[in-house]
């Protein structure tokens, strides 16, 4: 991994920053879809991760004796700045509607994001430069890391002790390219609150559990630079078996075969199995064949869309 050059932007680089703030945010939230994924394919992963390991004990000592313009321009705080806000503007705004369509169509949902998952595989597939014994080996430790994941979530009452951990393993997901921070908070049985706090605007949770992500990112991002840097095409490919096991996780037919509630009381699938189309009729659930191909083929035109535009304003 090179260390990319830090751009000069303009406004019109901010408003295509921001979108792709937007995009990965809207992918944070769904359970199998990952934001590290959309900065990969939008060209935007390797300096997000070099402006996020700037933050480092030394930058204490530029603020002292340079200040805080110094340590601005060392962290490509307009960078990060633009980009983040395009995150949290996505999630309060989508956050209600993909909680809707969760919960009230997700095969159609699901069918989407199955389709901007595939694309993204083979995206990423495109991008490995060596294929050897190694990286062979690699693809399939990273798909099995996710299909063995535990087919149960956690449940238990949480805490704030509880919401501030799951933050740290959560946003290390996050800006893991096939790796689904949303699914994690979903197996620690984290997800509906997480969602729920956000749908009541519970300051003192999302507060707490905002310090748990900064504290894991601040972590990972030095340690997933490193990998990066001495094992690239290993790390891309265990990166992209990560993505490819998660085709499993979003398939959008899925039959539930054991169900909760969550803390509010509301019905939630525990366990389900991923059937055929033609099953999924059989057992009674109705949906219709068309809408999510339709849609998969949509999220799959997508990636390309926000590949070309990324690959675009990577040039300018």
């Amino acid at each position: 991994m090179v260390k990319p050059e830090l751009k000069t932007r303009q406004l019109p680089d901010y408003l295509i920053l921001f979108a792709k703030g937007m995009a990965m945010g809207a992918a944070d939230i769904v359970p199998g879809v990952s934001g590290g994924t959309v900065a990969f394919i939008t060209h935007i992963y390797d300096e997000l991760l070099e402006s996020i390991r700037q933050f480092k004990p030394s930058l204490i000592s530029l603020l002292y004796t340079q200040g805080f313009a110094a340590c601005w321009r060392q962290v490509n705080g307009n960078f990060l700045l633009t980009l983040v806000l395009g995150i949290a503007f996505s999630i309060l705004l989508l956050g209600r509607v993909i909680a809707y369509h969760l919960e009230h169509s997700p095969v159609l949902l699901g069918g989407f994001f199955f389709g901007l998952i595939a694309a993204s595989v083979l995206y990423m597939l495109s991008q490995q430069t060596r294929w050897g014994w190694q990286e062979g080996v690699a693809l399939a430790l990273g798909t099995a890391c996710v299909l063995l994941m535990p087919a149960k979530p956690m449940m238990f009452e949480p805490n704030l002790l509880w919401v501030f951990a799951a933050g740290a393993l959560a946003i290390c997901a996050m800006i893991l390219p096939g790796v689904s921070g949303s699914f994690i908070l979903l197996m620690l049985g984290m997800y509906p609150v997480i969602l729920g706090a956000l749908k009541d605007f519970n300051v003192s949770m999302l507060s707490v559990f905002v310090g748990g992500c900064v504290f894991g990112l601040l972590g990972f991002s030095h340690l997933l630079t490193w990998f990066l840097r001495r094992f690239h095409s290993q790390t891309l490919a265990v990166l992209t078996g990560f993505l490819l096991g998660s085709l499993s996780i979003i398939w959008p037919w899925k039959e539930v075969l054991e169900s909760g509630l969550d803390r509010h009381g509301k019905p939630m699938a525990l366990l389900t199995r991923n059937v055929v189309p033609w099953d999924y009729q059989a057992l009674g659930l109705e949906t219709s064949f068309g809408g999510p191909v339709l849609l998969a083929i949509l999220g799959f035109a997508l990636v390309f869309g926000l590949e070309r535009i990324g690959s675009n304003s990577a040039k300018t």
